[in-house]
């Protein structure tokens, strides 16, 4: 016995449903890019806020009080690749006591001959003294360019919370290294004779 075959009558296609999980792949697309956009300024302001990672804070106003807990602080600076900087520190220790404002100093020389700008970046250690590590003023705050051949000298207030005797993992800390890494900033665009290195070509009319 022969069997027919069965027509299969076709299914008419769900747009709205189409459209519905297009428009769900979207946004959920759009959220992950934005969570991964904003996941490095968040983690930033995570760092400045609680000081992990040895961050400093940034303080409004010195100390209120000063207290015999002796900290020796030690300076650290360095220049990233492709600064041509030279980047150092008036002296490379302060003893000081905790709650009192100090200065240090450092001088920075442009060995090019364009102008640069470059940014400073920053950390304590021990990572678990960065929050009670207050700055009033630094030069790391913002942008510095440098003319060619010019030396500037840079400046950083700051004091050490006199909090830190009240927490175990820090007080114990009598050492404390303030370390600066200055980077690059806008790398200005070369003419195209200078990128291609193919000098240009002159023609007759």
């Amino acid at each position: 016995m022969s069997h027919s075959p069965v027509e299969i009558t076709p299914q008419p296609r769900d747009w709205k449903r189409d459209i519905k999980v297009a428009l769900s792949a979207f946004a959920f697309g759009t959220a992950m890019f934005g969570a991964a956009y904003a996941a490095v300024p968040l983690y930033d302001l995570f760092c400045r806020v609680t000081g992990f990672g040895g961050t400093t804070m940034r303080a409004e106003r010195p100390a209120d009080r000063i207290i015999d807990h002796p900290v020796d602080i030690r300076f650290d600076s360095n220049i990233g690749a492709g600064l041509p900087w030279r980047f150092q520190v008036d002296t490379t220790r302060h003893q000081i006591k905790a709650g009192e404002t100090h200065t240090m100093t450092y001088r920075v020389t442009n060995m090019a001959d364009v102008p640069v700008t470059g940014m400073a970046t920053y950390n304590v250690a021990p990572y678990e003294t960065g929050r009670f590590f207050n700055k009033l003023e630094c030069f790391c705050f913002t942008e510095q360019t440098l003319a060619p051949g010019e030396s500037r000298e840079f400046t950083v207030v700051y004091f050490v919370d006199p909090a830190i005797v009240d927490d175990p993992s820090a007080r114990t800390a009598n050492t404390i290294t303030l370390s600066y890494t200055f980077y690059r900033q806008n790398q200005p665009p070369r003419p195209v004779a200078q990128n291609t290195g193919t000098p240009p070509v002159s023609r007759s009319n």
